[in-house]
């Protein structure tokens, strides 16, 4: 987001020093790796704390990691693996830090099997806006029948913190705002806050042991069959999970035929890949297979079979990780390709054109019905349009490719519509990427919760920041 500007920049190097420049400061923003798309990380005026030299990582047990808000995703990784361990809710973007993707409750690929960051934080070292520190644990603070939670303070007067009442669609992943469910932990509600209600400097997260995984790259003839295919895998992982199959599938990631057109075909031979015909779509599947790698394929290529798919799917096995970094780079060509797409119009057509997309998230059962719902608003529009995302938990990105400032304009009119849809089927607007300072967020985030919502966002944030230090118009306006 363009027209930042801060009054300093800060590299504490432990939570002492995060709590005294929180103290002395007028106005602060706290940052990570700055790979948010939502402006979160653009200060106005602030003093900018970056968390990157809060880079330990601490005792590692078989159940959980401590780890500084600096660390970044990858390192964590590598530090588990070494134990092998894994921490599973992790976005597309490895560079991310641990702090910033508990600030947003980020999630990814797998959120279909392990959910968001949230149910892997077990405890938070904060940072309160008067500069207290408070080590908080899951479990030990949850909202009062009457929706308010006690903070206790050392050494000071307990904080009564009003709780968020609205009710929250039922999805998989949600980055909106504050959680709010009767009798919820205090943990959640610093958890996706986007650094509003305070500074996060470390965490305890849960951890599992690393399991085997393979990919499978497949392509569909049309978006009913990926449907069709992704629900059959979903019926899979549940009976896998219940101990009745082989077939353990994590995740599964969709490219429509637009977004693969935008590909380079130097990605596809990359990827030892042919490029798909006009009107394909691309499944990439992630299976987990700690022990029947044969019976899993085995597995797959039935379900493949009684879903009507052509042709076999593109495997790379547990072990072969150069051949899933492969399949996983065609992927993430997509992204990269649209987002060239748009930096060329920025530069040929008009300077403020600038990237438009949804990240919008339904009940898997209307994943069908919204996906038609893009392409209708999109082409009633006269817009070009590419869509991919995390199919497995419903959450698709509908993004807009510009050729003028006008496309632009149509496009955040055509987000805003798909939105009021994606509520109307019990989904949201807002699932992974968070709200930050960005005007059509922001705008979504009271489409979803109403002003009651927002209001009620306020009132906890005035409880802990009466002076709007922290984060001023991240999530919602400041106060006039």
């Amino acid at each position: 987001m363009p027209g930042g500007f801060a009054e300093g920049v800060a590299f504490p190097r432990d939570t002492a020093e995060v709590a005294a420049l929180v103290a002395s400061a007028r106005r602060v923003l706290p940052v990570g790796a700055q790979s948010s798309l939502t402006g979160g990380a653009t200060p106005r005026g602030d003093v900018v704390i970056s968390t990157r030299s809060l880079d330990q990582i601490g005792e590692i047990t078989a159940n959980s990691v401590r780890a500084g808000a600096g660390v970044p995703l990858a390192a964590l990784q590598r530090r588990l693996a070494a134990s092998g361990l894994y921490y599973p809710p992790v976005p597309t973007y490895d560079g991310a830090f641990v702090g910033g993707t508990i600030a947003t409750n980020a999630a990814g690929a797998a959120t279909f099997k392990y959910g968001s960051a949230r149910q892997w934080v077990e405890a938070l070292t904060l940072v309160l806006v008067d500069g207290s520190i408070v080590e908080l644990r899951r479990g030990a603070s949850s909202a009062a029948p009457d929706a308010h939670f006690v903070l206790p303070r050392q050494g000071r007067e307990p904080l009564r913190i009003p709780a968020p009442t609205y009710a929250m669609p039922d999805v998989p992943k949600l980055s909106a705002g504050y959680y709010a469910r009767a009798g919820m932990d205090l943990v959640d509600l610093f958890v996706g806050s986007e650094g509003t209600l305070a500074v996060i400097t470390a965490a305890t997260l849960r951890v599992i042991p690393r399991p085997g995984t393979c990919a499978a790259l497949l392509r569909c003839a049309s978006d009913r069959e990926a449907v069709a295919v992704t629900a059959a895998l979903r019926r899979e992982a549940a009976a896998s999970w219940r101990g009745e199959g082989p077939l353990d599938v994590a995740a599964v990631e969709y490219m429509d035929h637009h977004a693969l057109a935008a590909v380079p075909d130097e990605a596809f031979a990359r990827a030892g890949l042919p490029r798909p015909d006009r009107t394909s779509a691309m499944l990439l599947v992630q299976v987990e297979v700690p022990r029947e790698v044969d019976a899993a394929l085995e597995r797959l290529q039935g379900v493949l079979a009684a879903c009507g798919v052509d042709g076999d799917p593109h495997v790379a096995l547990p072990g072969d990780e150069s051949g899933a970094a492969r399949l996983f780079e065609l992927r993430e060509a997509v992204p990269a390709s649209v987002n060239a797409l748009v930096a060329a119009a920025k530069a040929h057509a008009h300077p403020d054109i600038e990237k438009t997309a949804g990240d919008l998230i339904v009940p898997f059962e209307r994943l069908e019905e919204a996906l038609a719902l893009y392409r209708e608003i999109f082409e009633r529009r006269g817009l070009r349009y590419a869509i991919w995302g995390h199919v497995s938990d419903g959450n698709l990105h509908p993004n807009v490719i510009p050729r003028s400032i006008d496309d632009v304009e149509r496009g955040r009119g055509a987000i805003l519509e798909m939105a009021r849809g994606v509520i109307a089927m019990g989904g949201a607007p807002l699932a992974e990427h968070g709200v930050g300072r960005s005007a059509l967020k922001q705008r979504l985030l009271r489409e979803l919760y109403g002003e009651r919502g927002i209001e009620e966002m306020r009132a906890s944030k005035r409880a802990l920041d009466p002076e709007w230090k922290l984060s001023a118009g991240v999530l919602f306006p400041e106060p006039l």
